[in-house]
């Protein structure tokens, strides 16, 4: 089990990347959350099994098909039990 929490920048507001994210996550059976951050970035936790957080972070690099992501820096936190995914 682990966590990642993300920022992503670019083009993620607006596009349907918190929606879209939660339906990733949800299908790999990750905790966490997704939301909008005021300054226009979108910031994300993802809590799991090792290859389904990765996966979704992947995710996170290139978003839906309408973002256009510039940067996606991920950090490793220890887990934090949350059960379930939501967009905040």
């Amino acid at each position: 089990m682990k966590r990642v929490h993300v920022y992503v920048s670019g083009r993620v507001q607006g596009v349907f990347f918190r929606a879209e994210c939660e339906r990733v996550a949800r299908s790999l059976g990750l905790a966490g959350f997704v939301r909008n951050l005021p300054d226009g970035r979108v910031e994300a936790a993802f809590e799991g099994l090792d290859a389904d957080v990765d996966a979704a972070v992947a995710w996170c690099g290139h978003g839906p098909a309408m973002a256009s992501v510039d940067a996606c820096e991920a950090t490793t936190e220890p887990p934090a039990a949350e059960s379930g995914f939501r967009i905040r």
